[in-house]
């Protein structure tokens, strides 16, 4: 029995942001602070020709490639994307120059000319020739196997751009300090930016960097405040004074990142009982015009590729191409939602093709404690593929409803998921990431570099160090993410920060109790003063992983779901209103149910919102619905009827058991919607599927 695990207690950032009295970015001023602004390119491909000054400069400070005092490129997976252009343009809105002055309006109103010659571009992924990232995965023979198929199914599948839409833009100040630089920013990974910062200015400079209060991120904060924070860097250190820049939503929307459009074509050979004996898939993503994490993303996407089924014939071939628009990056999933919608609307097609229930194709493929994934991992007993699907079709008699519907207007679909939770494959060891805790006068603090953005992390942190401290929950601190006082725990990215991190944190607290003899922190500190405890996390000794071949296993362990969704069509306008969904996830432990209940509630929203409406139209590679009135999210009015449910199977390498969930959400709702619009007759195959897609879709 726990005593705060598993309790729904009081968030730790709760008051100050319901006060107002949590800081923001764009809250903090600085003595001497000027505005800092970046100049973009206007054209996709190209070359500058000239840059004239149409303004007045007195007062103003003026940066180009050329005050770099490091290397001009953004430390990151390469080494291949430029913080300011020298000559060459690849996209839309790339950095050329930035202005600083302390009156924004004169700023903002300074015009800067700049001439080019242009070049043709490249928007179209299958067009490139430019190939960022490869991948191959096999497992057994797939030719052999399809060729002994009774049937064959193929399609291809598509997923469009999506755009963060964090409550808050990106912004970040720079203040100048000693030889180096402080910044205070919106961020998920204040040592990312160290990194790049130390690139672009000199590894011997003082660099610090402060996460300020963080208004979202979903992966969109995750790289891209690296670029930010050089710029801001660049003009505090030429000014010598602080310097903060603040996208607006519209700069914040063309700009920066956005999640990886998808092409997902499937060949899938099964014998005439259902059983999938032959998997070959090919994974196309648009990385555009530098690398970024578009590596990563299409490896955890190709991982995820053949879903959650056994099927002892493999072939998985991923590409990352080139395109001549903005860099595609982190977005919560990270490649999984892109290939799990394609593999799951291609099951419903499969079982189409058999006349077979979709639920009973799941039910004899679905894996298993013992099977085994398209890498080789040896499924464990906390696989709960099976688990979540009959929990979901039982909770909403799926197979009934679907009968019930039939010549209706209404639908119901399903979508069953995973996705791994930590870094992939050796990533964590090589991490070598840690976290500490200190005991102080006040009581207990936590110190890790992981960040809150919304999700709670704070809270859930302090709630496992209080549960194995086996203290009031009130008396633990968690520090401000700062480089200079906080260990290095590792990104806030990839459904890690509760089971890594939080388990760091559990054997830390282990140790504290330990050392303190059965004193309370304050009896301790009273008699022999304060101490701290500093652990680095240890993967799982069993696990084994080759990221030449991508073969062994990719994950410590995996978070499962099950989605069904009812919604109903008109079928003049082809307007989709969903009614209700039943989201069944199992994810280990939730340490706390309500900050669970709202991860599964938000992520589920944020895919409908993928699924149904959220369309980013490109023009001349740049987004040209930049703006909230016309890239649309959902609402309350536009979000259904919700019914959570979390199933526990704990992981025994997770803190009491629990594993990640952030991400696991947004994978389901997209083909779980897709899917209920096929029972309507309509063979949608791409998203968004907008009214205007759904009556294409009907003159087939």
């Amino acid at each position: 029995m726990t005593r705060w695990v598993g309790a729904s207690v009081p968030r730790k950032d709760g008051i100050g942001k319901a006060t107002g009295q949590a800081r923001y970015a764009d809250d903090l001023v600085f003595p001497g602070m000027l505005h800092g602004r970046t100049v973009r390119s206007t054209v996709p491909r190209g070359r500058v020709r000239s840059i004239r000054l149409d303004f007045d400069a007195s007062g103003f400070t003026i940066v180009d490639f050329r005050d770099v005092p490091g290397r001009n490129v953004c430390d990151l997976i390469e080494q291949d994307q430029p913080f300011l252009v020298e000559r060459d343009v690849r996209h839309m809105a790339e950095p050329i120059l930035l202005l600083a002055h302390e009156d924004r309006e004169r700023l903002l109103s300074a015009n800067v000319a700049i001439e080019y010659d242009a070049a043709d571009a490249v928007f179209d992924p299958l067009r490139s020739e430019g190939v960022l990232k490869a991948i191959d995965i096999v497992k057994g023979d797939v030719d052999a196997a399809m060729g002994n198929a009774d049937v064959i199914v193929e399609g291809t599948y598509r997923t469009g751009h999506q755009e963060h839409v964090y409550i808050e833009p990106n912004g970040v100040i720079a203040v100048p300090e000693g030889d180096g630089v402080v910044v205070y920013g919106s961020l998920q990974c204040p040592f990312y930016v160290i990194k790049a910062l130390k690139s672009l200015l000199g590894a011997n400079r003082h660099i610090r960097v402060v996460q300020t209060e963080t208004g979202g991120g979903f992966g969109g904060k995750e790289e891209y405040p690296s670029m930010i924070a050089g710029h801001a860097a660049l003009l505090a250190l030429k000014s010598g004074r602080p310097v903060k820049i603040v996208y607006d939503r519209v700069e914040d929307m063309v700009a920066t990142t956005k999640r990886h459009p998808s092409i997902v074509r499937h060949r899938t050979g099964v014998t005439r009982d259902g059983r999938l004996v032959a998997m070959d898939v090919e994974v196309v993503l648009d990385g555009g015009a530098y690398v970024t994490l578009s590596p990563v993303v299409l490896s955890r996407g190709c991982i995820h590729a053949a879903g959650p089924y056994r099927c002892d014939n493999t072939r998985i071939r991923g590409r990352a191409m080139f395109t001549n628009t903005p860099p595609n990056g982190a977005f919560r999933g990270f490649g999984a939602p892109q290939t799990e919608f394609a593999v799951e609307v291609h099951m419903e097609r499969i079982a189409e093709a058999l006349g077979m229930d979709p639920v009973t194709l799941r039910e004899i493929n679905a894996l298993v404690p013992g099977d085994t994934t398209a890498t080789g991992q040896v499924m464990h007993d906390d696989c709960s593929a099976r688990l979540v699907l009959d929990e979901a079709v039982r909770r909403t008699d799926f197979r009934a409803k679907r009968t019930a519907y039939r010549g209706t207007n209404r639908a119901v679909g399903l979508s069953l998921f995973y996705h791994g939770a930590g870094f992939t494959g050796s990533g964590e060891r090589t991490l070598n990431s840690k976290a500490r805790l200190d005991l102080t006068e006040r009581g207990v603090r936590i110190a890790v570099g992981s960040t809150e953005i919304g999700q709670g992390t704070r809270t859930m942190h302090a709630q496992i160090v209080a549960e194995a401290l086996g203290v009031p929950y009130e008396t633990i601190e968690v520090a401000q993410p700062d480089t200079s006082v906080v260990a290095d725990s590792g990104p806030t990215v990839a459904s890690r920060t509760c089971m890594v991190v939080g388990k760091i944190l559990e054997e830390c607290a282990a140790e504290m109790k330990a050392r303190l003899g059965g004193l309370s922190p304050s009896e301790y500190f009273a008699k022999h003063g304060g101490f701290s405890v500093l652990k680095t996390y240890e993967p799982p000794d069993w696990i084994q992983w080759d990221d030449h071949t991508y073969r062994g296993d990719a994950y410590a362990t995996f978070a499962w779901g099950c989605d069904v969704v009812e919604l109903e069509m008109d079928r003049d306008t082809f307007e989709v209103r969903p009614i209700a969904l039943t989201a069944v996830h199992e994810f280990g432990r939730p340490i706390h149910p309500a900050l669970a209940r709202g991860q599964i509630e938000g992520g589920t929203a944020q895919g409908m919102g993928y699924a149904l409406l959220e369309h980013v139209v490109m023009r001349n590679g740049e987004m040209a619905n930049a703006q909230l009135t016309n890239y649309i999210i959902p609402t309350s009015l536009d979000t259904p009827e919700f019914d959570i449910v979390m199933l526990e199977n704990p992981y025994p390498g997770g803190p009491f058991g629990a594993k990640g969930l952030g991400e696991l959400p947004m994978d389901g709702p997209g083909p779980a919607v897709v899917n209920a619009l096929r029972a309507l007759a309509l063979d949608v195959r791409e998203i968004p599927a907008t009214p205007e897609h759904l009556a294409e879709c009907a003159l087939r």
